[in-house]
Protein backbone atom coordinates (compact mmCIF):
# COMPACT_ATOMS: atom_id res chain seq x y z
CA UNK A 1 0.00 0.00 0.00
CA UNK A 2 1.77 3.12 -1.17
CA UNK A 3 0.44 5.80 1.18
CA UNK A 4 1.93 4.07 3.30
CA UNK A 5 2.32 0.98 1.73
CA UNK A 6 4.52 3.50 1.41
CA UNK A 7 3.20 4.44 4.67
CA UNK A 8 2.27 1.47 5.13
CA UNK A 9 5.93 0.99 7.30
CA UNK A 10 5.46 3.98 9.14
CA UNK A 11 3.41 2.77 12.11
CA UNK A 12 -0.16 3.17 9.91
CA UNK A 13 -2.28 0.39 12.19
CA UNK A 14 -6.10 0.70 11.97
CA UNK A 15 -7.78 1.98 15.62
CA UNK A 16 -10.29 0.82 16.87
CA UNK A 17 -13.51 1.42 15.13
CA UNK A 18 -15.93 3.69 17.21
CA UNK A 19 -19.51 1.78 16.72
CA UNK A 20 -21.21 4.57 17.84
CA UNK A 21 -19.71 6.36 14.96
CA UNK A 22 -20.17 4.19 12.32
CA UNK A 23 -19.95 6.26 9.22
CA UNK A 24 -18.85 4.43 5.93
CA UNK A 25 -18.67 7.51 4.09
CA UNK A 26 -17.00 9.60 6.06
CA UNK A 27 -14.58 6.61 6.80
CA UNK A 28 -14.07 6.26 2.86
CA UNK A 29 -13.66 9.80 2.67
CA UNK A 30 -10.98 10.60 4.90
CA UNK A 31 -9.18 7.20 3.34
CA UNK A 32 -9.01 9.01 -0.17
CA UNK A 33 -7.90 12.23 1.33
CA UNK A 34 -4.95 10.48 3.47
CA UNK A 35 -3.69 9.26 0.46
CA UNK A 36 -3.98 12.39 -1.80
CA UNK A 37 -1.77 14.15 1.24
CA UNK A 38 0.92 11.06 0.86
CA UNK A 39 1.16 11.82 -2.51
CA UNK A 40 1.60 15.19 -1.95
CA UNK A 41 4.46 14.54 0.36
CA UNK A 42 5.72 11.81 -1.99
CA UNK A 43 5.76 14.47 -4.84
CA UNK A 44 7.62 16.94 -2.38
CA UNK A 45 10.19 14.24 -2.25
CA UNK A 46 11.01 13.83 -5.68
CA UNK A 47 10.87 17.67 -6.19
CA UNK A 48 14.05 17.69 -4.14
CA UNK A 49 15.37 15.30 -7.13
CA UNK A 50 17.92 13.62 -5.06
CA UNK A 51 19.45 16.66 -3.86
CA UNK A 52 19.79 15.66 -0.38
CA UNK A 53 20.80 12.68 1.43
CA UNK A 54 17.99 10.05 2.23
CA UNK A 55 19.00 10.15 5.95
CA UNK A 56 18.37 13.41 6.11
CA UNK A 57 14.62 13.83 4.68
CA UNK A 58 14.20 10.60 6.71
CA UNK A 59 14.51 12.50 9.50
CA UNK A 60 12.85 15.10 7.98
CA UNK A 61 9.49 12.87 7.57
CA UNK A 62 10.17 11.44 10.87
CA UNK A 63 11.05 14.02 12.78
CA UNK A 64 8.00 16.62 11.75
CA UNK A 65 5.72 14.01 11.15
CA UNK A 66 5.25 13.29 14.63
CA UNK A 67 4.69 17.04 15.37
CA UNK A 68 1.25 16.79 14.15
CA UNK A 69 0.39 13.56 16.19
CA UNK A 70 1.72 14.79 19.17
CA UNK A 71 -0.51 17.18 19.29
CA UNK A 72 -3.88 15.12 18.51
CA UNK A 73 -2.57 12.71 20.80
CA UNK A 74 -1.85 15.33 23.48
CA UNK A 75 -5.38 17.09 22.69
CA UNK A 76 -7.07 13.62 23.96
CA UNK A 77 -5.24 13.99 26.97
CA UNK A 78 -3.06 10.62 25.96
CA UNK A 79 0.50 11.67 25.79
CA UNK A 80 2.28 9.89 28.72
CA UNK A 81 0.41 5.98 27.48
CA UNK A 82 1.60 7.05 23.33
CA UNK A 83 5.11 6.34 25.24
CA UNK A 84 4.23 3.99 27.41
CA UNK A 85 5.77 0.30 26.07
CA UNK A 86 6.22 -3.09 27.41
CA UNK A 87 8.11 -3.78 24.34
CA UNK A 88 10.41 -1.02 23.34
CA UNK A 89 13.29 -3.44 21.23
CA UNK A 90 9.77 -4.68 19.52
CA UNK A 91 9.84 -0.89 18.41
CA UNK A 92 13.19 -0.80 17.64
CA UNK A 93 13.76 -3.78 15.26
CA UNK A 94 9.93 -2.47 13.38
CA UNK A 95 12.03 1.43 13.19
CA UNK A 96 14.62 -0.74 11.70
CA UNK A 97 12.67 -2.55 9.12
CA UNK A 98 10.50 0.31 8.48
CA UNK A 99 13.46 2.33 7.89
CA UNK A 100 14.93 0.53 5.42
CA UNK A 101 11.56 0.49 3.64
CA UNK A 102 11.37 4.00 3.78
CA UNK A 103 14.77 4.95 2.66
CA UNK A 104 14.55 2.60 -0.60
CA UNK A 105 11.26 3.60 -1.30
CA UNK A 106 12.55 7.43 -0.78
CA UNK A 107 15.73 6.68 -3.27
CA UNK A 108 13.14 4.51 -5.58
CA UNK A 109 11.37 7.44 -6.76
CA UNK A 110 14.17 9.76 -7.26
CA UNK A 111 14.84 7.75 -10.05
CA UNK A 112 11.69 6.21 -11.31
CA UNK A 113 8.15 7.95 -12.69
CA UNK A 114 5.68 7.90 -9.57
CA UNK A 115 3.54 5.94 -11.07
CA UNK A 116 5.85 3.34 -11.88
CA UNK A 117 7.24 3.39 -8.56
CA UNK A 118 3.80 3.09 -6.97
CA UNK A 119 2.56 0.42 -9.12
CA UNK A 120 5.31 -1.83 -7.93
CA UNK A 121 4.81 -0.59 -4.42
CA UNK A 122 1.71 -2.33 -4.46
CA UNK A 123 3.27 -5.29 -4.12
CA UNK A 124 3.56 -5.00 -0.63
CA UNK A 125 0.92 -6.75 0.48
CA UNK A 126 1.23 -9.76 -1.90
CA UNK A 127 4.83 -9.77 -0.23
CA UNK A 128 2.85 -9.59 3.06
CA UNK A 129 0.74 -13.22 2.81
CA UNK A 130 3.75 -15.10 1.35
CA UNK A 131 5.51 -13.59 4.83
CA UNK A 132 2.93 -14.36 7.29
CA UNK A 133 2.65 -17.70 6.10
CA UNK A 134 6.32 -18.41 6.54
CA UNK A 135 7.39 -16.29 9.70
CA UNK A 136 3.88 -16.07 11.20
CA UNK A 137 2.72 -19.59 10.36
CA UNK A 138 -0.65 -18.08 9.45
CA UNK A 139 -2.54 -21.03 7.13
CA UNK A 140 -3.04 -19.38 3.32
CA UNK A 141 -5.34 -21.42 1.33
CA UNK A 142 -5.27 -21.94 -2.36
CA UNK A 143 -7.37 -19.05 -3.09
CA UNK A 144 -5.19 -16.15 -1.80
CA UNK A 145 -1.83 -18.27 -2.91
CA UNK A 146 -3.47 -18.13 -6.09
CA UNK A 147 -4.31 -14.46 -6.13
CA UNK A 148 -0.49 -14.02 -5.17
CA UNK A 149 1.24 -15.70 -7.91
CA UNK A 150 -1.21 -13.74 -10.19
CA UNK A 151 -0.10 -10.55 -8.57
CA UNK A 152 3.46 -10.95 -9.09
CA UNK A 153 2.60 -11.94 -12.74
CA UNK A 154 1.44 -8.66 -12.85
CA UNK A 155 4.53 -6.87 -11.09
CA UNK A 156 7.00 -8.84 -14.24
CA UNK A 157 4.60 -7.00 -16.63
CA UNK A 158 5.72 -3.62 -14.72
CA UNK A 159 9.12 -4.37 -14.35
CA UNK A 160 9.48 -6.02 -17.84
CA UNK A 161 11.18 -3.11 -19.28
CA UNK A 162 13.62 -2.72 -16.70
CA UNK A 163 14.02 -6.42 -16.51
CA UNK A 164 14.58 -6.72 -20.38
CA UNK A 165 16.79 -3.38 -20.39
CA UNK A 166 14.30 -1.70 -22.46
CA UNK A 167 14.17 1.03 -19.71
CA UNK A 168 14.89 4.80 -20.72
CA UNK A 169 18.34 4.87 -18.53
CA UNK A 170 19.84 2.29 -16.03
CA UNK A 171 19.20 4.72 -13.10
CA UNK A 172 15.10 3.98 -13.94
CA UNK A 173 16.11 0.08 -13.85
CA UNK A 174 17.79 0.37 -10.46
CA UNK A 175 14.74 2.81 -9.30
CA UNK A 176 12.21 -0.66 -10.03
CA UNK A 177 14.63 -2.91 -8.14
CA UNK A 178 15.15 -0.35 -5.30
CA UNK A 179 10.82 -0.04 -5.30
CA UNK A 180 11.07 -4.04 -5.47
CA UNK A 181 12.93 -4.24 -2.70
CA UNK A 182 11.08 -1.57 -0.43
CA UNK A 183 7.97 -3.18 -1.16
CA UNK A 184 9.67 -6.62 0.56
CA UNK A 185 11.08 -4.02 3.75
CA UNK A 186 6.84 -2.88 3.74
CA UNK A 187 6.02 -6.16 3.87
CA UNK A 188 7.94 -7.31 6.83
CA UNK A 189 7.41 -4.00 8.60
CA UNK A 190 3.54 -5.24 8.45
CA UNK A 191 4.93 -8.65 10.20
CA UNK A 192 6.74 -7.01 12.65
CA UNK A 193 3.78 -4.52 13.66
CA UNK A 194 1.37 -7.28 13.64
CA UNK A 195 3.16 -8.89 16.62
CA UNK A 196 3.65 -5.58 18.21
CA UNK A 197 -0.54 -5.55 18.06
CA UNK A 198 -0.86 -8.30 20.47
CA UNK A 199 0.03 -5.54 23.47
CA UNK A 200 0.83 -2.35 21.95
CA UNK A 201 -1.70 0.63 21.38
CA UNK A 202 -2.29 2.41 17.84
CA UNK A 203 -0.70 5.27 19.43
CA UNK A 204 2.28 4.00 20.97
CA UNK A 205 3.16 2.05 17.50
CA UNK A 206 2.98 5.57 15.71
CA UNK A 207 5.21 7.25 18.23
CA UNK A 208 7.94 4.79 18.92
CA UNK A 209 8.51 4.06 15.23
CA UNK A 210 8.22 8.46 13.71
CA UNK A 211 10.85 9.38 17.65
CA UNK A 212 13.44 6.23 16.79
CA UNK A 213 13.24 6.60 13.36
CA UNK A 214 14.21 10.08 13.75
CA UNK A 215 17.30 9.27 15.88
CA UNK A 216 18.67 6.63 13.74
CA UNK A 217 18.12 9.16 10.96
CA UNK A 218 20.14 11.67 12.73
CA UNK A 219 22.81 9.62 13.13
CA UNK A 220 23.64 9.81 9.81
CA UNK A 221 24.34 13.81 9.98
CA UNK A 222 27.78 13.14 9.83
CA UNK A 223 27.74 11.38 6.89
CA UNK A 224 27.23 13.94 4.11
CA UNK A 225 23.98 15.93 5.56
CA UNK A 226 23.57 19.01 3.38
CA UNK A 227 22.19 22.76 4.64
CA UNK A 228 19.31 23.56 2.71
CA UNK A 229 18.53 27.38 1.33
CA UNK A 230 15.22 28.01 2.50
CA UNK A 231 12.84 26.52 -0.18
CA UNK A 232 13.96 23.85 0.25
CA UNK A 233 13.77 23.61 4.26
CA UNK A 234 10.16 24.31 3.65
CA UNK A 235 9.58 21.42 1.59
CA UNK A 236 11.57 19.26 4.17
CA UNK A 237 9.45 20.62 7.03
CA UNK A 238 6.28 19.89 4.86
CA UNK A 239 7.45 16.78 3.90
CA UNK A 240 7.03 15.52 7.63
CA UNK A 241 4.05 17.65 8.32
CA UNK A 242 1.89 15.97 5.61
CA UNK A 243 2.82 12.76 6.45
CA UNK A 244 1.77 13.19 10.11
CA UNK A 245 -1.67 14.87 8.94
CA UNK A 246 -1.91 11.99 6.20
CA UNK A 247 -1.32 9.45 9.39
CA UNK A 248 -4.08 11.31 11.38
CA UNK A 249 -6.74 11.06 8.70
CA UNK A 250 -5.85 7.58 7.88
CA UNK A 251 -6.36 6.23 11.42
CA UNK A 252 -9.51 8.33 11.69
CA UNK A 253 -10.66 7.03 8.56
CA UNK A 254 -10.80 3.16 10.75
CA UNK A 255 -12.45 4.87 12.99
CA UNK A 256 -15.48 4.97 10.84
CA UNK A 257 -15.90 1.83 8.89
CA UNK A 258 -14.64 -2.04 8.70
CA UNK A 259 -10.90 -2.31 7.60
CA UNK A 260 -12.29 -4.17 4.79
CA UNK A 261 -14.39 -1.13 3.63
CA UNK A 262 -11.78 1.39 3.70
CA UNK A 263 -8.58 -0.85 2.62
CA UNK A 264 -9.21 -1.24 -1.38
CA UNK A 265 -9.50 2.44 -1.40
CA UNK A 266 -6.04 2.55 -0.55
CA UNK A 267 -5.49 1.82 -4.42
CA UNK A 268 -6.91 5.21 -5.39
CA UNK A 269 -3.16 6.42 -4.65
CA UNK A 270 -2.40 5.02 -7.89
CA UNK A 271 -5.04 7.56 -9.46
CA UNK A 272 -2.99 10.49 -7.58
CA UNK A 273 0.01 9.92 -8.80
CA UNK A 274 -0.40 9.22 -12.34
CA UNK A 275 -2.21 12.71 -12.02
CA UNK A 276 0.50 14.20 -10.20
CA UNK A 277 3.22 12.79 -12.16
CA UNK A 278 1.45 14.08 -14.88
CA UNK A 279 0.62 17.55 -14.20
CA UNK A 280 4.00 18.04 -11.88
CA UNK A 281 6.24 15.76 -13.77
CA UNK A 282 5.14 15.32 -17.11
CA UNK A 283 5.18 11.33 -16.45
CA UNK A 284 3.31 9.84 -18.50
CA UNK A 285 2.41 5.96 -17.15
CA UNK A 286 3.64 3.41 -19.73
CA UNK A 287 1.10 0.19 -20.91
CA UNK A 288 3.17 -2.18 -19.15
CA UNK A 289 2.33 -0.34 -16.09
CA UNK A 290 -1.61 0.82 -16.66
CA UNK A 291 -2.16 -3.15 -17.16
CA UNK A 292 0.24 -4.71 -14.31
CA UNK A 293 -1.03 -1.90 -11.95
CA UNK A 294 -4.09 -3.34 -12.67
CA UNK A 295 -3.52 -7.16 -12.44
CA UNK A 296 -2.00 -6.09 -9.02
CA UNK A 297 -4.38 -4.00 -8.01
CA UNK A 298 -7.34 -6.87 -8.51
CA UNK A 299 -4.83 -9.21 -6.69
CA UNK A 300 -4.57 -7.05 -3.36
CA UNK A 301 -8.56 -6.63 -3.45
CA UNK A 302 -8.87 -10.26 -3.74
CA UNK A 303 -6.44 -10.42 -0.72
CA UNK A 304 -8.57 -7.96 1.20
CA UNK A 305 -12.08 -9.42 1.11
CA UNK A 306 -10.63 -12.75 1.20
CA UNK A 307 -8.69 -12.21 4.68
CA UNK A 308 -12.34 -10.37 5.91
CA UNK A 309 -14.09 -13.48 4.92
CA UNK A 310 -11.84 -15.55 6.83
CA UNK A 311 -11.89 -13.12 9.87
CA UNK A 312 -15.86 -13.56 9.82
CA UNK A 313 -15.72 -17.32 9.70
CA UNK A 314 -13.10 -17.48 12.57
CA UNK A 315 -15.36 -14.89 14.67
CA UNK A 316 -18.31 -17.20 14.38
CA UNK A 317 -16.41 -20.15 15.05
CA UNK A 318 -15.18 -18.85 17.76
CA UNK A 319 -19.07 -17.89 19.33
CA UNK A 320 -20.02 -21.90 18.46
CA UNK A 321 -17.48 -22.77 20.82
CA UNK A 322 -17.60 -20.72 23.18
CA UNK A 323 -20.10 -21.93 25.87
CA UNK A 324 -22.94 -19.22 26.88
CA UNK A 325 -23.32 -17.41 29.70
CA UNK A 326 -26.86 -18.01 30.51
Amino acid sequence: MASELAEKTTGNVPAAKDFNAYNPRLGIALKVVSALVFTGMIAMVKLLDGAYPVGEVIFARSFFGMLPVLLVIAWQGKLAEAFSTQRPWGHISRAIVGGTAMSLWFAAIARLPLPDATAISFSAPLVTVALAAIILREKVRAYRWSAVVVGFLGILIILSPHLSGVAPTEEASLGAMLAFASAIFMALAMITVRRLTGTERTSTIVVWFAAVTSVFALMSAPFGWVLPDLNDAIILVAIGLSGGVGQILLTQSYRYADASTIAPFEYTTMLWTVLVGWIVFAEVPTLEVIGGAIIVIGAGVFVIFREHRLGLDRSRERSTVTPSKA
